[in-house]
């Protein structure tokens, strides 16, 4: 990092360039509201940052604070390098970043009408109205309440009117769920990776034998459901590995520390200490960093990682021994 200057703000409009902010970027009187931040070179915020719009056309950018946008938070297109905010992200309109070769971190939720994300890892979930993930990871759940278009993703789940899948898309939850039914394309392949022992592989080690991703068929695996609340009633779709997890209570899955481990990507800027999932295969602990887990999903995500199918079969005496 780079030796930063400390800026004192003045201006309506503002340009960060090797600084560093202290107490944030907050509105002091009614002119300031229609503020817009654009930064230019590597930045510091350790505060909340409030703009009309925030412009990023250069990294590293941290924000320490929550961010809000009345109107959008781009990042450029030819962004490289980090850009991290640590708090909530909202805007009244837009999130946006398609920036491929920029490694954007979410370590809390997003909260936008309008949001497309690419190459971006998103510790919390996302609201929005319309959304669009390529090659992403959202360790919690994805919200839309009109559109959503995922591909080679890794979510925790989706629920939205109307959703369209390509690609790998993997999820973290057993269920999904959409009003419409999903539409996908002949390269759509969707897997769970609840039952994944995604503790071992975090830490380098062999899967158990007992785990492993199951894949969840689109066309087959629709189960159409009516809610009915009073006078009111409300059509459902859901995508679920449910029924084809019957011996699933045999699996011990707390030791595949699965839980921990998304709890730790999700409360990560929260805790107060860094935890880890015991030691990798090295003998090193295999600490529970924002950073090394994000880099863990993304090598799943690529392929780098690889997680195995699960075996379909069961033992009868072992199933009867534990009714």
């Amino acid at each position: 990092m780079n030796n930063l200057k400390e800026i004192h703000l003045t201006d309506t409009n503002i340009r960060l360039d090797n600084n560093i902010v202290k107490g944030g970027i907050l509105p002091n009187k009614m002119s300031e509201l229609s503020r817009t931040v654009n930064v230019v070179g590597e930045t510091v915020v350790e505060g909340p940052l409030y703009a009309d719009k925030l412009t990023i056309e250069a990294a590293p950018l941290e924000v320490n604070g929550a961010v809000f946008t009345l109107h959008e938070l781009y990042i450029n297109n030819d962004v490289s390098g980090t850009v991290t905010f640590r708090k909530a992200v909202g805007s009244a309109s837009s999130v946006v970043s398609r920036a491929m070769k920029c490694m954007t971190t979410f370590c809390s939720d997003v909260n936008a009408k309008r949001i497309a994300l690419s190459n971006a890892f998103v510790a919390g979930s996302l609201y929005g109205d319309e959304i669009t993930l390529e090659n992403c990871v959202v360790i919690g759940g994805v919200f839309a309440t009109q559109t959503l278009f995922v591909k080679d993703c890794i979510v925790g789940t989706f629920i939205s009117p109307l959703v369209e899948l390509d690609g790998n898309v993997n999820l973290l939850l057993p269920s999904v769920f959409s009003t419409e039914r999903v539409n996908y394309t002949k390269t759509t392949h969707v897997y769970s990776l609840a039952l994944a022992d995604l503790g071992s592989l975090y830490r380098h080690q062999e899967e158990s034998e007992e785990s492993g991703r199951i894949e969840i068929n689109p066309a087959s695996d629709d189960l159409h459901t009516v809610l009915t609340d009073g006078e009111q009633q409300r059509s459902l779709h859901s995508y679920s590995v449910v029924g084809k997890v019957l011996a699933a209570d045999l699996i011990d899955t707390d030791r595949f520390q699965n839980h921990f481990l998304l709890t730790a990507a999700a409360l990560g800027p929260q805790t107060l200490k860094t935890y880890d999932l015991g030691t990798d295969k090295d003998g090193k602990p295999a600490l529970l960093t924002i950073e090394r887990i994000r880099s863990f999903f993304f090598d799943i995500l690529s392929g780098k990682v690889k997680i195995k199918e699960l075996e379909g079969s069961f033992s009868i005496e072992k199933f009867a021994r534990t009714t």
